[in-house]
């Protein structure tokens, strides 16, 4: 049994799994860094221990500091949450080899998944459709703008090791493929240390529509319903919701059932998640799979009645998923918004400090947040800082709660997305489920 666990992530995402161990009579350990030493999550933890500067380079990516606190303090295992060592697998072989439990998946399946090039391929040779696409190994302007050709325009230009919507972009036309695919490459060094790429077909009006999987030690794979994240600025997601709404029972079941062959291939253990884009006849292609908890895991809580971090652990643990616990469910549809310390016209970041944080109690909304008031925001980090996630028995009604708590919500201090995400729960095509990948944009 796990009795001890050391989050090697921050923010949000860190007081969420907190939370979790607090009702699990489970010790946390919360890691720091020099802009973070009045943090929430530093303070909710049971213990709390400096790891390194500001930058993410010095701090919450030192892997060898991370395994020392953790052995320091006696920690059983590491959460390493999402985003930063999330999916990392030479860090999954480190805590392993430290003799440390990584609440986690195998770093096989990390590595194999990581390389979007080999995730497609493998995917592709289960059986699951993939968008065509072709690996760029030769950047020649004469090799690209052939391969590009064979693809066919409008294509996007990807990073292999690429996520969180970082590494990507479409063209449109032959002329600026080689502008495209030299930003793209620039990108991925710069954020993965990988310049691999790879073009893929465009394919218009998708939705993007994910599957939650688990998976435990003894081979047993199960999809646990799907998920809407199509709304999205820059190719990152802002909104999320379960189910989709105007998606097809016949649909949903193809997609399940390929997301459940996906991590059946891998022969994964852990949750996980299958990522598609879906087209307008209702087609899913898989995009990626994200080998740890989402952002979005709240609506998949909220409307099964299970604890996905607690799945988590329990799964590290060897436990079977036969014997995992579902509490009592709360509501058919959920729908979380991610806040977001940005200007909500241009989505510049704005760091600065929270004056003012106030959200009102409200049946049917749940917060996940890692500010208050009196936090500072610092331009080091990823700018969310918490999801509002409203449940209840209708989709309608969840929009009607969201749209009733931000804006009895005050934020002052910096500039927030609230906003903007008003504007798209008051938008008609949203109410009535119309929207695709393109919505905030057009």
């Amino acid at each position: 049994m796990i009795t001890k666990i050391l989050i090697a992530n921050r923010g949000e995402i860190a007081c969420r799994i907190i939370k979790t161990c607090k009702r699990l009579d489970i010790q946390t350990v919360a890691i720091f860094s020099e802009a973070d030493r009045t943090s929430l999550h530093a303070s909710q933890a049971d213990e709390s221990f400096l790891v390194g500067g500001s930058r993410v380079s010095e701090s919450y990516l030192n892997q060898l500091k991370i395994i020392e606190i953790a052995k320091q303090c006696k920690a059983g295992a590491i959460h390493p949450g999402y985003g930063l060592l999330a999916e990392n697998a030479t860090f999954a072989k480190l805590v392993r080899d430290a003799g440390i439990i990584f609440i986690g998946p195998s770093e096989e399946a990390i590595e194999k998944m990581g390389d979007k090039i080999q995730a497609r391929k493998m995917m592709e040779n289960a059986g699951l459709s993939v968008i065509p696409g072709m690996n760029l190994i030769n950047l020649e302007e004469k090799m690209v703008k052939v391969a590009a050709d064979k693809v066919g325009y409008p294509l996007m230009v990807k990073a292999a090791a690429g996520g969180g919507g970082i590494g990507m972009q479409k063209v449109e036309r032959e002329d600026d493929i080689m502008k495209a695919v030299s930003s793209v490459v620039k990108r991925a060094e710069r954020f993965f240390a990988d310049s691999t790429i790879y073009l893929e077909k465009y394919i218009e009006n998708p939705r993007h529509i994910e599957a939650q999987i688990a998976g435990d030690i003894f081979g047993e794979i199960v999809a646990l319903g799907s998920r809407d994240c199509s709304i999205q600025r820059r190719h990152q997601k802002i909104m999320e919701e379960a189910p989709p709404p105007n998606f097809s029972e016949q649909a949903n079941r193809r997609l399940l059932a390929e997301a459940t062959k996906a991590g059946s291939t891998l022969n994964y253990s852990n949750v996980g998640t299958i990522e598609f884009l879906v087209d307008e006849h209702e087609n899913s292609y898989f995009l990626e799979m994200n080998t740890r908890l989402q952002v979005e895991h709240p609506v998949t809580e909220e409307t099964l009645g299970i604890d996905l971090v607690e799945w988590q652990i329990r799964l590290a643990e060897s436990n079977r998923i036969e014997n995992l616990k579902y509490n009592e469910k709360k509501a058919t549809h959920a729908m979380e918004v991610r806040i977001y310390a940005e200007d909500p016209k241009t989505f510049f970041p704005s760091p600065g400090t929270i004056k003012t944080w106030s959200f009102p109690e409200m049946d049917g909304i749940r917060y996940d947040f890692g500010v208050e008031a009196g936090t500072i925001v610092t331009p080091y980090y990823d700018p969310m800082i918490g999801k509002v996630i409203a449940y209840a028995a209708s989709r309608n009604k969840c929009i009607e709660l969201l749209t009733r708590c931000l804006k009895e919500s005050v934020v002052s201090g910096i500039k927030t997305n609230v906003p903007m995400i008003l504007d798209v729960l008051e938008d008609e095509r949203f109410k009535i489920g119309k929207v695709t990948t393109h919505f905030v944009n057009e």
